[in-house]
């Protein structure tokens, strides 16, 4: 056993909501079979947490792998119809394999399947939290995977590393453990230099971070090192800690939770955001995008502002008067996120204007500002 880092350990002791993501490749071999040691010691080690008093959501993987398994096809379809069928036959052999495993312990499991658009909705995203929370107090393990065979390019995730960060943020969990079949971020890629180092500790997630991953993807899941540090960035942003180890050595998560300096440890830079800014800056797909002027983004970042007409070069629809809209700076990088007082049509109107007046007239409409800094969040 490691001696416990005492960062860690303050953070995992604060932890009494958490939320645990297992990859496809964690839970099944090669050619797609689940691996049932694998999965019943995952479920011997969430119920340790459980056990502990922590309320705990696992996000999972493995639906299209097992389905592979099962069907025997040797290796992931490309088809999307193909997709679909392997993660309606490999979905409830997941689940029932989490049953089994954790019926010994008294422990009910909650399938709950989510695509994009639970997200992006705010009515149905509440209905998710609340029903979560009450899973919690029937004492039920929610299991959370994207719902695979109805979800189209138009309403994915991308991967259930965003998923996991998603609902993070949904549920304002202190902790994500992102479970991998890699040991965590390394200096350098391992598998073409031997001397890359892990990392032990991320204090931001910024370009000189996310230049050290690798683009790949596994061969039976949809991630990889990108989408795992865009799922950090995501929940660190809004002052979650996120963990990255290898869910493939015995024991890991209760390593994790003893504080034990296993895997990457990124830690929160933001500050705790409120439910509601979470899902206008984290959680809901922006419609359209405004562009803004450099004035415009020292006003919202560096002052605390309004976005206003007058620091606006550009817009970009259709979207509607009350969605949630991009702000992007002159460089392309979103500084921001927010609720929009003017449709694309209106606000394309008053782009460049004075709240008073400018050379082509005033801006005429119920709002001084474009975006109210009540509705927006700054989000680098």
């Amino acid at each position: 056993m490691t001696a416990p880092d005492p960062v860690r350990q303050e953070i995992v002791a604060h932890a009494h909501t958490v939320v645990v993501k297992v990859g496809t490749n964690v839970l099944a071999d090669a050619a797609g079979a689940l691996d049932r040691h694998r999965i019943r010691s995952l479920a011997d080690q969430l119920h340790r947490l459980r056990a502990a008093g922590r309320r705990v959501v696992l996000v999972t993987s493995g639906a299209i792998g097992a389905g592979v398994g099962k069907l025997g096809l040797g290796k992931r379809p490309a088809d999307l119809a193909q997709l679909q069928a392997c993660a309606a036959v490999g979905q409830s052999a997941l689940m029932q394999l989490y049953q089994d495993c954790l019926t010994p312990h008294n422990v009910h499991t909650a399938q709950i399947l989510l695509t994009a658009g639970d997200f992006d909705n705010r009515v149905r995203y509440l209905n998710v939290r609340n029903t979560i929370h009450t899973l919690f107090e029937y004492g039920a393990l929610p299991i959370i995977n994207e719902n695979d065979t109805v979800s189209t390019a138009e309403i994915k995730f991308g991967d259930n590393d965003h998923l996991a960060a998603m609902v993070t943020n949904l549920l304002r969990a202190p902790l994500l453990v992102l479970l991998t079949n890699v040991d965590g971020l390394y200096s350098d890629d391992p598998r073409a230099n031997p001397d890359a180092e892990l990392l032990a500790t991320v204090p931001n997630i910024d370009a000189s971070v996310t230049d050290l991953a690798a683009n790949t993807r596994s061969v039976l899941g949809t991630g990889g090192m990108r989408s795992k540090l865009r799922a950090a960035r995501l929940a660190t942003a809004a002052g979650e800690s996120v963990v990255m180890a290898n869910g493939s050595l015995d024991g890991i998560l209760d390593r994790v939770f003893a504080g034990e300096p296993v895997g990457t440890l990124f830690l929160a830079h933001g500050t705790d955001v409120p439910a509601w800014k979470r899902w206008v800056g984290f959680t809901a797909r922006p419609v359209g995008v405004i562009r803004i002027d450099h004035g415009a983004r020292r006003a919202i970042v560096e002052q605390g502002r309004s976005l206003l007409p007058v620091g606006v070069t550009a817009v970009e629809g259709p979207f509607r008067k009350g969605d949630v809209v991009s702000i992007r700076d002159p460089d392309d990088a979103e500084v921001a996120r927010g609720l929009t007082n003017y449709s694309s049509d209106d606000a394309a109107g008053v782009v460049g204007k004075p709240a008073d007046r400018s050379a082509s007239g005033p801006v005429r409409g119920p709002y001084a500002e474009l975006v109210h800094r009540d509705n927006l969040v700054v989000i680098r």
